[in-house]
Parts: C-alpha cells; sequence; structure tokens
C-alpha cells in the first residue's frame, strides 16, 4: 500500500531546493560587483559623467569660473591638471551651457 507523501515532505524539499539554487547562485552567479568601479587614476581622461571645459593656470583663476558658473546654477568643479594647471569639469549635459557663460565672460 502507497502512502502518499505529506505537506511536510513537500516542505522540505521545497526548502532544500531553496537553498541549493541560492548556493548555486552564490557560487557561479554573476560577478557584477555591488561597490561601485574603481577609476584608474594613471588614467587622466577617465572623469566619468564629467567634462572638461575649461583649463586655467590658477587655483584662484578656476574657483572665479567656478563662482561664475555657479550664478548660473550649473554646478561644477575644480581639478588639478598635473604641471598644466587645473581643470573646470561640468556633466555632459550641461556643457553647452556651461561654455556659454564662460564665453560670455570672456568678452566683459
Amino acid at each position: 500500500m502507497d502512502v502518499p507523501p505529506s505537506l511536510i515532505e513537500y516542505g522540505g524539499a521545497a526548502v532544500v531546493l531553496v537553498v541549493m539554487a541560492s548556493l548555486l547562485r552564490w557560487t557561479f552567479g554573476t560577478q557584477n560587483s555591488r561597490r561601485p568601479p574603481v577609476n584608474d587614476p594613471a588614467d587622466p581622461v577617465n572623469d566619468g559623467l564629467l567634462e572638461e571645459v575649461s583649463r586655467v593656470p590658477t587655483e584662484p583663476a578656476a574657483q572665479v569660473l567656478r563662482r561664475r558658473l555657479a550664478e548660473q546654477g550649473i554646478r561644477s568643479t575644480v581639478s588639478r591638471a598635473g604641471d598644466d594647471g587645473y581643470r573646470l569639469l561640468v556633466f555632459r549635459d550641461e556643457v553647452k551651457d556651461a561654455r556659454v557663460v564662460l564665453s560670455r565672460g570672456a568678452l566683459e
């Protein structure tokens, strides 16, 4: 006489399958790390989402340009450009606006 499997046996089998699937995913799953990618410090042109709009020889000059952009609502940052001075960086979607603001300042 065959006895049908009970609910406990089905539940136990389901738990074992879930545990095995979790272990397999953890072991052989994708290698996507939750950490952000590390920028290569040897790559001077890798600025992520930022793009250079100006390069000036001194930090005070870069800060003047940065304030001019901030007055127009454009977010920017200053980065050291090795021996070439300082770079003014903005987000890619604001590059055109930043260049217009900076070119207007040159004419004044």
